[in-house]
């Protein structure tokens, strides 16, 4: 089976080339290096996986990302996160993809807080143009301009980045429900990895598996993908990257036609299209 991980973060061991921002957001030593992912990605099986610029750690300059997915294109699909107020960013993007292959955008809210704010709004065009996939990160005080940027640009991939940041707590209730809205819009993609990130219990993560499950069918395995959250020893401390792929390959009780789709079928189709491994 076919699998292709659509969510990890890397980091340089070369912080004079690579500089990071002010307090970053580190991860354990070594642990989210290439040759640590490329090690525990071989040890799982993964034969593709997306490498997300993590803002946490290089805000806006995502000059490792680029220089990482030329050297390793045969596994990764590079996936830069771009400053939507600046007003040279929907130019980058066409620059990204001829010279270093990107083949996604990390879409954040623009300084206004909103998904759908103009500035916004010329970074999709300029993944339209481009054929980038757009990966939408932003919490549901934003589900109904995602929902207009949705509507707005209908025949474009979106993928929502931890689906909506669902997590345990007050409004999982409410977050799940916007999640499940959306799903009426045959662009959008549902990125399942909040098991992890979001649950108040230990592996295996029981409050979120009902959620998941909801997701999964209102968006069907088509228009669902799977991450890891490497490195995890950052993003999800209460799982291993073995743990976090066993959720989908055992606990969750998908059938067999879900787990090609959810593992690999749908990531390969949006960000490799057929090329990985």
């Amino acid at each position: 089976m076919l699998i292709v991980d659509t969510h990890t973060h890397i980091y340089s061991e070369d912080e004079a080339r690579y500089p990071p921002v002010a307090s970053p957001l580190r991860p354990p030593r070594d642990t989210g290096s290439v040759t640590n992912l490329e090690r525990v990605t071989k040890a799982n099986g993964v034969a593709g996986v997306c490498v997300v610029q993590p803002s946490t750690f290089y805000g806006w300059d995502n000059r490792f990302i680029c220089d990482t997915a030329v050297k390793t294109r045969r596994w990764t699909a590079g996936v830069c996160t771009i400053d939507p107020d600046d007003p040279h960013s929907p130019g980058l993007i066409q620059h990204y993809v001829n010279k270093y292959g990107i083949r996604a955008m990390r879409s954040v809210p623009a300084r206004d807080r909103r998904i759908d704010s103009p500035a916004v709004v010329a970074l999709w065009r300029a993944c339209v143009k481009s054929g980038t996939v757009v990966n939408v990160l932003c919490d549901r005080d934003n589900a109904d301009a995602l929902a207009h940027m949705l509507e707005t640009f209908p025949r474009h991939p979106v993928v929502i980045d931890h689906c909506l940041n669902l997590k345990a707590g007050p409004e999982q209730n409410a977050i799940v429900a916007d999640m499940l809205r959306l799903a009426k819009y045959s662009n959008a993609h549902a990125k399942l990895t909040f098991l992890g990130m979001g649950s108040a219990e230990r592996y295996p993560f029981r409050d979120m598996q009902e959620p998941c499950r909801k997701i999964i069918a209102a968006y069907t395995p088509d228009r669902c993908v799977w991450g890891s959250d490497f490195p995890c020893e950052l993003w999800t401390p209460k799982a291993t990257y073995s743990q976090n792929l066993r959720l989908f390959t055992e606990e969750l009780d998908l059938g067999a036609t879900a787990k090609e789709a959810i593992l690999g079928k749908t990531a390969d189709r949006l960000y490799f299209r057929g090329k990985p491994g």
